[in-house]
């Protein structure tokens, strides 16, 4: 298969997520502000899961332009990526519905957790696919701290939304967000060597 397809496919799936999160915002019953900011929590939280799709599907995109084979492992990789980031929509409506409570906030940071090790996944498959380090997608995330500073915050703010407080955590997944906003420009600098 190519890797035509698997983008096509991947971006396919990302714009129904976007699609069903924004089904979930419902239009307030009134027309004055105070019938709007009954509905905040919600809108802040698409705002926020939005972001984070948008993010995947842009670095998504630019990892897809370092592949030269793509093997089954690439495709369930892919597809197991595609899956924690199909639960968004869930996560992000219990989340808003439920005014960023402790078991909400903390599933939501779990499911950012579990999609950003999905990408790391794919990563890492697609590299060893390649048949080497020194591919060309190897040498342009190399050790990927990003990647693994992500993982440890989202694994700092899913016990911090339980035991401490859910506004600091959302502040977590918010700072990680705000990380990954510029593409990854890693690849784009080994692509254009």
């Amino acid at each position: 298969m190519g890797k035509g397809r698997l983008e096509a496919f991947s971006d396919g799936v990302l714009a129904i997520i976007i699609t069903i999160m924004v089904l979930e915002l419902k239009v307030p019953h009134g027309a004055t502000f105070t019938d709007l900011s009954a509905i905040w929590p919600i809108f802040v939280c698409y705002v926020l899961s939005f972001v984070y799709i948008g993010i995947y599907w842009n670095n998504h995109h630019h990892l897809l332009h370092a592949v030269h084979r793509v093997t089954g492992g690439v495709l369930w990789a892919n597809l197991h990526l595609l899956f924690w980031l199909s639960l968004v929509p869930f996560s992000t409506g219990w989340l808003g519905e439920n005014h960023f409570a402790p078991l909400p906030t903390a599933i939501y940071g779990a499911n950012l957790m579990m999609a950003g090790a999905a990408y790391f996944v794919l990563s890492r498959v697609i590299i060893a696919s390649d048949g080497c380090e020194k591919s060309l997608l190897a040498r342009a995330v190399g050790t990927d701290a990003k990647g693994k500073i992500s993982l440890l915050l989202y694994a700092l703010a899913i016990p911090v939304a339980v035991f401490v407080t859910p506004w600091l955590a959302d502040l977590i997944y918010g700072l990680v967000a705000v990380m990954w906003l510029v593409p990854d420009r890693r690849i784009e600098r080994v692509l254009s060597e």
